[in-house]
């Protein structure tokens, strides 16, 4: 398939014919009066969709407005578009027929999906707010894609209803007004279906009332009565409705891709002999103490086979010694490639078992990805047009100057042959969804092709709405977005490197302020094996028992690194963010049962995260005021109550300070006396009004999760 037969992201696909008839231009005359502009949420015009997941709400808002003074009304249309169906500005849509592939159950990159579109609409009321804007809110169910639009008109009614009000107040003659409102009422009685039978005698008996003989007073009183300004709210005419110019899509997950606690952890580190890998099976010891303190979801760097030529050392030296493991992603070797197991980890049916294990411990095994190759990777031999060459014939190893990975052959996604190589790569992916893993964490995705993401992730969606995408891509802001824009349901962020109360306000009104908090969904990580930011290496304990409480409570979904709960923080040397003796090209065994281990405290924190819905979304977090510029005081709020947190920025020092309390926003008097108790301990503080005293010494406790005890509220003295 030729390139160019992939249509354009931007291209959109009509689903109304009012869109169709909008879109045509000035040469085609309408009667419909109405303006629908400026709809939100868009995201560049529509060409990629907004995310949301199960449970959550949508709110579309748009300038609508009209000539003159007539009111107007208007919905929210949304419904959700069955499985397999080509989304506006999905790449698929216009791709040709598929050719038969080789390989059984296999789908080619020339997809054709052609489930019809679904009729049924449903449709919420706008709502009139300030300066011609004007919102509705539905709400998602289940995953998927939902269409949605605005239409609008003019209220012929309400705007009748209006007019006829003002007039009979003023002690004019209405009699003419009367006649056209029982005209309006008789046509609206008359576009009413058969099921509506009782409400159109309803309809057309006060339509003759209005036109009767009884007082004027009484029949103004019979326009006026709300009951029939329900019943024609019900039967508005739309004859000349203005829809706007395209239909839009959101993107619907598995509550799993906004909240979530990610643990990161090397399977052939449980061993108790350093100088051979750990298995699948003695990794298999490891999960109850990770299911243990909370987490959700346990990330697995690359199981695959690792390569022998160029193999990586200790702390990245360039020559392996003996029984060096080499880093897990130089994939690849003689035992296979993507779809093969490391024997050092065991087998496949192993894998198999350790995820059915993890599974039955409430726990996702997530996956990494990273497509690259060793040279000893079948691929290199059976597809060398994968693969970029030099001049001479060799292929390009990877690099990121100064830095050379020998170990590893970039692909080519740009290769003569990209169309099997994007379906081979697209296997990777349902061979493992195969086994049981419906999560992946995608190594450096900003260095493969955008488009193929596009399309491999659309793909996948089409058969298993529920695969999540983690982008691990710490790169340039546009760039990241891009990706989330192109379909990645979560993303790595700068938050390792967010530290002091300034960058962090800064950073998450960036996050959930802007257009980003419709597309973008941060997965905070406070450690990773490439990343031990400065903060941890200098600032002791504290430091990882603030940074653990803050990625908790910022983020919905966040991940830790092991060794992280037994403050590692020895970097390789000065000013390197690289761990000492890092786990990427080495095996760690750890003692688990340290002492001063912080498995309590975060097993507290993630229970604390199940327990508080507030802190499993992200919409609602807000910034409110302290004193000390070394505090971080903020708040989320969710119908079943609302979380506040203050946090010591400064592992080093006590701090100390007054908070500013939203009482504004929960109904506490400005003098009222009331209790918050401390989620972490239980310890309860007597707080009065808006601004109150805190202080935290780093030795004893970082943070404060709180929430208001409304039945300890003792009202103003």
């Amino acid at each position: 398939m030729p390139l160019d037969s992939l249509r354009s992201p931007g291209t959109q696909v009509e689903t109304d014919p009012a869109s169709a008839r909008e879109k045509a231009g000035p040469g085609l005359r309408s009667r419909g009066r109405v303006i629908v502009e400026r709809v939100w949420p868009e995201i560049d015009g529509g060409r990629f969709p907004i995310k949301r997941s199960c449970g959550e709400a949508v709110t579309v808002s748009a300038d609508i407005f009209a000539d003159g003074h007539d009111l107007l009304a208007g919905v929210v249309k949304y419904r959700r578009v069955p499985a397999g169906r080509p989304s506006p500005g999905d790449p698929r849509s216009a791709e040709p027929a598929p050719r038969p592939s080789a390989q059984a159950g296999r789908t080619d990159v020339g997809r054709v999906l052609s489930d019809p579109p679904d009729p049924a609409w449903h449709e919420v009321r706008l709502i009139a707010r300030d300066n011609d804007r004007w919102e509705g809110t539905f709400t998602v169910t289940a995953p998927g894609d939902y269409e949605y639009t605005v239409e609008a008109w003019v209220d012929r009614f309400g705007s009748w209803l209006k007019g006829l009000v003002a007039k009979a107040d003023a002690g004019q003659d209405v009699s003419s007004e009367l006649l056209e409102g029982a005209e309006i009422v008789q046509q609206a009685a008359a576009q009413a279906g058969p099921s509506s039978l009782g409400e159109n005698l309803r309809l057309v008996e006060i339509a003759d009332m209005l036109r009767g003989a009884s007082p004027q007073v009484a029949r103004v009183w019979a326009a006026k009565d709300p009951s029939l300004r329900a019943l024609m709210d019900a039967r508005p005419d739309r004859t000349a409705s203005t829809t706007y110019d395209r239909t839009l899509i959101c993107r619907v997950d598995t509550v799993r891709a906004t909240f979530g606690a990610w643990y990161e952890m090397f399977p052939r580190s449980v061993t108790s002999d350093p100088s051979r890998s750990g298995t699948f099976r003695e990794a298999e010891s490891r999960l109850s103490d990770i299911a243990a303190m909370g987490f959700d979801i346990v990330y697995l760097p690359p199981v695959h086979p690792i390569g022998e030529t160029h193999r990586k050392g200790r702390n990245n030296a360039l020559a392996a010694g003996a029984g060096d493991p080499g880093s897990p992603w130089a994939i690849g070797s003689a035992a296979g490639g993507h779809t093969a197991i490391e024997p050092g980890l065991g087998t496949l049916d192993d894998f198999d078992r350790f995820v059915r294990l993890a599974n039955r411990l409430g726990m996702d095994v997530a996956l990494d990805i990273a497509f690259q190759a060793s040279p000893d990777h079948p691929w290199v031999r059976e597809h060398p047009g994968w693969f970029r060459h030099r001049p001479d014939g060799s292929i390009k190893y990877a690099e990121n100057p100064p830095k050379k990975y020998q170990d590893i052959y970039p692909i080519d996604f740009e290769s003569a042959e990209w169309e099997s190589l994007w379906n081979a790569l697209k296997d990777v992916f349902l061979f493992w969804i195969g086994h049981g893993v419906r999560t992946f964490r995608v190594d450096n995705p900003h260095t493969k092709s955008f488009r193929f993401w596009e399309w491999v992730i659309a793909e996948i969606r089409c058969d298993h709405p529920d695969t999540i995408f983690l982008a691990e891509a710490f790169t340039r802001p546009t760039v990241m977005r891009y990706l989330a824009k192109a379909g990645f349901n979560q993303s790595y962020t700068y938050f390792t490197w967010r530290n002091s109360a300034h960058e962090l306000r800064d950073y998450l009104n960036e996050l959930t302020k802007t257009e980003l908090q419709e597309y973008m969904r941060p997965n905070f990580f406070a450690n990773t094996p490439d990343i031990l930011h400065e903060y941890l290496q200098t600032g002791g304990r504290a430091a990882f028992e603030v940074r653990l409480i803050l990625a908790a409570t910022l983020a919905a979904s966040y991940g830790i690194y092991s060794g992280f709960e037994l403050c590692e923080n020895e970097p390789v040397k000065k000013g390197s963010e690289e761990y000492l003796d890092s786990e990427k090209y080495q095996i760690k065994p750890r003692d688990w049962n340290q002492a001063d281990s912080l498995r309590e405290l975060i097993a507290r924190v993630n229970a604390i995260r199940r327990q508080q819905p507030a802190l499993q979304q992200n919409a609602t977090l807000s910034f409110y005021q302290a004193d000390n510029p070394n505090l971080v005081w903020f708040g989320k709020w969710h119908p079943a109550g609302r979380v506040l947190v203050v946090a010591n920025t400064d592992p080093h020092w006590t701090q100390q300070g007054w908070v500013q309390v939203p009482i504004w926003e929960m109904g506490i008097g400005a003098r009222e006396r009331y209790v918050v108790e401390d989620l972490l301990d239980g310890a309860k503080y007597a707080w009065r009004g808006e601004w109150n005293f805190v202080k935290l010494d780093p030795s004893e406790r970082v943070a404060h999760i709180l929430v208001v005890r409304p039945s300890a509220r003792s009202g103003t003295p």
